[in-house]
């Protein structure tokens, strides 16, 4: 996440270990044409490309893609409120969603005196002297904000990183994920994360996670989410138990035009009886942190995700 390197990385979710593995290849045609898209949007005054990501997101609000399910994990997470505030909260989310999906591929257009006039950290909490000095780090976050353009801020101050990222399918996925490599970002894919993770903490990297998505199969831990069950990775919280790196949560909130990094930690690991109720207890810690951060900003979480997903569930 040189001193101005340009790092990006891919959107981020949970990690457990076995074999890796990779998204099929798109087609020729499909990627031609996201690569053409994507080279003509880039070429556009920022302004126009501000303008287009603002369409997108009206456009998939009008068009009801997942309006449904953004309004009704709204409205559990808030009960107290009115319909209406659920509905702009939903409607918001979507705006916040294509902005970070716009930064995905724009923001390495974006000059260093840009990027530090946008960006301000009230306390690092100790996380960038260990990030300077290359010590190895895990870095839990979610999709909240401006996560990407928190990855260029991270590159542009000469943080190496890795990133834990879920093998998409589909040519803009694709897309994202070889221009990263390109950049440097070491990727480390779901399946056999684990390993990966601590192979990159042993070479003094820092590790990126985002944990706020649904895992799916029995080795995810269920730990409350805005009151509810929510199938949650705890890959971070097996790397810390295993290597003893430390661990922070840092999310990038946009604020009055600017992005402000908020940084917690570091989180102990709480002591417990047993393995299985360390990891329990910090997963569910981590997560109440990255609650109290949404909360705080709910229009600009990613609400359109099925994070309560069932399936599997605790009775």
């Amino acid at each position: 996440m040189s001193a101005l390197s340009l790092q990006r990385r891919a959107p981020l979710t949970g990690a457990v270990e076995g074999r890796p593995e990779a998204p099929p290849a798109p087609s020729r045609a499909s990627t031609f044409l996201v690569g053409s898209s994507l080279r003509m949007l880039r070429a556009l005054p920022r302004v126009a490309r501000e303008r287009f990501g603002a369409f997108v997101g009206w456009l998939a609000w009008t068009l009801r893609i997942r309006r449904a399910v953004a309004i009704d994990n709204v409205r559990h997470a808030f009960p107290e409120r009115e319909p209406a505030e659920h509905r702009r909260i939903a409607r918001a989310a979507f705006s916040s969603m294509s902005r970070a999906m716009l930064e995905s591929v724009t923001s390495d257009l974006l000059t260093d005196a840009e990027v530090e006039q946008a960006v301000s950290v009230s306390d690092w909490k100790g996380l960038d002297v260990l990030l300077a000095e290359r010590k190895p780090v895990l870095i839990a976050s979610a999709h909240l904000g401006s996560w990407e353009l928190f990855a260029e801020v991270m590159a542009r101050r000469g943080h190496v990183f890795s990133a834990v990222v879920r093998p998409l399918s589909g040519a803009f996925n694709q897309w994202l994920m070889r221009s990263r490599q390109r950049a440097g970002v070491e990727l480390i894919l779901q399946r056999g994360a684990l390993r990966g993770m601590l192979k990159a903490l042993r070479r003094g990297r820092a590790v990126v996670q985002l944990i706020d998505q649904a895992l799916p199969g029995p080795e995810a831990l269920w730990v409350p989410f805005f009151g509810r069950p929510a199938s949650t990775t705890p890959a971070i919280s097996m790397a810390a138990l295993r290597s003893g790196a430390p661990v922070y949560v840092v999310v990038a909130v946009r604020r009055e035009g600017r992005l402000e990094m908020r940084v917690e930690g570091p989180v102990p690991l709480p002591e417990r009886p047993t393995r299985p109720e360390v990891l329990e207890a910090h997963t569910a810690a981590l997560t109440a942190i990255l609650e109290e951060q949404v909360r705080a900003q709910p229009e600009q979480w990613l609400w359109l995700h099925r994070r309560w997903k069932r399936s599997g569930a605790p009775g």
